[in-house]
């Protein structure tokens, strides 16, 4: 599966990011915690995320991407502390090493015997907040894409995160329609990690 990401698959994803930097901006400025120093997104492709949070946080930014040709470009925007190729289920900082952690439409391509190391990875190194921006369904579902089985799964992130993660609570839930947002029909999910007193 990483072969496919990685490969000529995931260049030819790469071009073809459309530029929501206005709509992706507005967002995150809906969902992201205040007070967050550090932020961590895991497949970042070439940071479009990134790029609109740093228009309005100082939080420091590192990203994981794993597409040579990606990684290549988000490095060049000069927006990152530090961009690694970790894979989501493989990531080399320690725990709690970030403020927040984040994925958005990443979740959605990691097949299912993969997507438990991956997402206890995410909340191994979140120190306090995860946000995961993923397509909804309330049960399981394989979506073929652009000609590949097995490469997209709809799933309830929010109740898999909650089940797997005792610690975690949903602060909030945003549902990004495409038609007002230009955004692809995400759902964000934001949990605060551990308790606070």
């Amino acid at each position: 599966m990483t072969d496919l990401w990685t490969g000529d698959f995931g260049n030819d994803y790469t071009k073809r990011q459309a530029d929501t930097s206005g709509a992706r901006k507005h967002m995150w400025q809906m969902v992201l915690p205040k007070h967050v120093e550090s932020i961590l997104e895991v497949g970042a492709n070439v940071g479009a995320n990134l790029e609109a949070i740093s228009q309005f946080s100082t939080a420091e930014l590192f990203a994981t991407e794993p597409n040579e040709l990606a990684r290549q470009e988000l490095i060049g925007k000069d927006i990152c502390v530090q961009v690694t190729n970790d894979p989501a289920n493989d990531l080399r900082p320690g725990e709690g090493a970030f403020d927040l952690v984040f994925t958005s439409g990443v979740l959605i391509h990691i097949p299912p015997d993969q997507l438990a190391a991956s997402m206890r990875e995410i909340h191994r190194v979140a120190r306090r907040w995860i946000i995961c921006a993923e397509y909804f369904s309330p049960s399981e579902e394989m979506i073929p894409y652009r000609g590949h089985d097995n490469a997209l799964w709809r799933r309830d992130y929010g109740s898999l995160y909650l089940d797997m993660f005792p610690d975690l609570r949903c602060t909030s839930c945003v549902f990004a329609w495409k038609r007002m947002t230009g955004l692809d029909n995400l759902t964000f999910w934001v949990f605060e990690k551990g308790s606070r007193n």
